[in-house]
């Protein structure tokens, strides 16, 4: 039986417990929450539409260029509008790159290309630069591969600290291998919140995690400094952490990802 404290007061498991009301916000508090509130709801979109109309803008200014005078769209039509039709210069790039396309896969197109490619190789200074991007824009747009095969936590910029990064390829059969082992990849390391800029860094395959989630996600993660972490990456991550005992020595197989050269 339990007994009741000499003071005549229940036990303070027992003791009701009193929750202190909100405080209450001043005027100009709410006001400024609202208008947060505002920047948040209207920033992101604002900002994409504001970016897709530049874009749009800078894309007709260029083409609208090439048109010769008198063959403008407006002029074609019966109606004088009081403003230009916004995005024919978009449509217009979509056509000619199409053309182009279809040009360079034919016979006479590749004929013409290796051509202009032997002038170009012929120049000290352009040939590097032209080679250079071009090896780029094949890497990214190619349809049988990925310019970012896999998303990976790496040991940046020192041991015990984790950073994402993307394993864009894997070094075999070149001077760095012979070096180095052929037990690498090469890994690209973002910057953020700008990841078109970071670093290109070599590590062994063995002092990697390999994430299962998608690029998209990971780009979302560095792009919002680490703010909007999607549910897929955490998850992702939290798996790898598991595989790999939290020692940061993931093997290929383990569970975390695999590689998939």
């Amino acid at each position: 039986m339990s007994e009741t404290p000499p003071s005549g007061h229940p036990p303070e498991s027992e003791a009701p417990q009193i929750i202190a009301p909100a405080p209450k916000l001043s005027f100009l508090a709410r006001l400024r929450n609202y208008f947060l509130a505002g920047i948040i709801v209207t920033a992101p979109i604002g900002l994409t539409i504001y970016l897709v109309v530049i874009t749009i803008q800078a894309i007709d200014r260029n083409v609208r260029g090439l048109v010769p005078t008198g063959y403008e769209p407006e002029r074609l039509i019966p109606y004088q509008l009081p403003f230009g039709i916004p995005g024919l210069g978009v449509l217009a790039a979509l056509v000619i790159l199409t053309l182009i396309g279809f040009l360079a896969t034919n016979l006479l197109g590749r004929t013409l290309l290796r051509v202009s490619e032997r002038l170009v190789a012929r120049m000290p200074v352009i040939r590097g630069l032209y080679s250079a991007l071009k090896q780029i824009f094949e890497t990214v747009f190619s349809q049988s591969g990925q310019s970012f095969r896999q998303v990976a936590l790496v040991p940046w910029p020192s041991s015990g600290s984790w950073t994402i990064a993307f394993v864009t390829n894997y070094v075999q059969g070149n001077e760095v291998s012979d070096h180095l082992g052929d037990d690498l990849v090469t890994v690209y390391v973002p910057t953020t919140p700008n990841p078109t800029g970071g670093y290109m860094v070599y590590y062994r395959r063995r002092d990697i995690k390999i994430l299962s989630t998608s690029v998209d996600q990971a780009m979302k993660l560095i792009i919002s400094c680490g703010v909007i972490v999607p549910p897929e990456l955490a998850a992702s991550i939290t798996a790898s952490k598991k595989a790999g005992g939290g020692n940061g020595n993931a093997q290929p197989g383990n569970g975390d990802g695999g590689f998939t050269p």
